[in-house]
């Protein structure tokens, strides 16, 4: 196969695949969040994503290795994601209005684009940045228009958030620094294992203090929770993580960071196809806007590289 598809375009796929993965996981997470507490989904979600990956190695079909490899750079990317990301954002969405969370997730791209410069020496062209910039306010224009920028929500929450925006920016630092040491499998393995035992210790600890551990297995009777669970923890979770590794390995933080607002496009038109939501003319704008951030970001950043390899 050509070397460029492998180089360019394989990379670019998985972005386009890990964001509509992404996109469709917020309906699953509403699903699962009608009887399931915060907390109870995630530990669930990353447990199932654990045992798959497990199962997958126990019968030789994925290949993980750690021997001689320095773990301790992995466990720190793990407690940035998906320990500290998820903690934040469940955290600061529930303090504050759907606008404010939108907006504050859209400035991912901006803080790895600024981490990416100062850590990697991935500096963006000029023209990079100004189609990173379009992306992020086509995010911002369909939140801020959807909600009627609504201001009353909590000082507090919006820090939060800001929490789980600089733990993406710094996971996507961290992902692409250890691809140099290890497999995009082995990267997602350990942060899904550590996601379960994290995320199960905070589910149980909070059961055993309001008195219904007992509440802890509802997932395994429900129907709605286990079709949630399927879908995060083995296509959110296994599937996506392991492709936004692989992505991150071969392109710049900087532009792969883009692909995260094409969720954005993906999450309205599964809930205008999917949950009959209304459709305006200012999601087709922010709609446009975003993919014309991504498209610019990558085609300059595919040009920068050419520019660099010929001289």
């Amino acid at each position: 196969m050509n070397p460029k598809f492998h180089e360019e375009y394989l990379p670019m796929l998985a972005g386009l695949t890990v964001s509509i993965i992404f996109g469709f996981s917020f309906l699953f997470t509403k699903e699962g969040l009608d009887v399931l507490k915060p907390f109870q989904l995630l530990a669930f979600r990353f447990t199932f994503a654990t045992l798959l990956l497990t199962i997958l190695r126990i019968f030789g079909i994925i290949k993980i290795n750690y021997k001689g490899k320095r773990i301790k750079i992995l466990l720190f990317l793990a407690l940035f994601q998906p320990v500290l990301y998820f903690i934040f954002e469940v955290t600061g969405v529930n303090m504050t209005s759907s606008s404010e969370a939108g907006m504050m997730i859209a400035l991912i791209p901006v803080f790895v684009t600024i981490l990416a410069a100062i850590f990697l020496n991935e500096k963006p062209t000029k023209k990079q940045l100004f189609f990173v910039i379009i992306s992020v306010f086509g995010v911002i224009f369909i939140t801020v228009m959807k909600d009627n920028l609504n201001t009353n929500g909590n000082i507090v929450g919006i820090f939060v958030l800001l929490g789980a925006v600089i733990s993406a920016g710094v996971f996507n630092i961290l992902s692409r620094k250890s691809s140099l040491h290890f497999k995009p499998v082995e990267i997602t393995y350990i942060m899904l294992l550590i996601g379960a035992i994290v995320f199960n210790l905070i589910s149980i600890t909070r059961h055993i203090i309001e008195g219904n551990i007992h509440h802890y297995l509802i997932p395994l009777t429900n129907v709605k929770a286990l079709i949630s669970i399927l879908y995060l923890g083995g296509l959110s979770s296994v599937v996506a993580f392991f492709m936004l590794n692989y992505m991150l390995s071969k392109i710049e933080a900087s532009r792969s960071s883009v692909f995260a607002n094409i969720t954005t496009i993906v999450s309205i038109v599964a809930g205008v196809l999917i949950r009959k939501e209304p459709f305006y003319w200012f999601h087709i704008v922010g709609s446009i806007m975003i993919i014309m951030g991504v498209w610019g970001t990558n085609y300059y950043g595919v040009k920068k590289k050419k520019e660099l390899s010929d001289a």
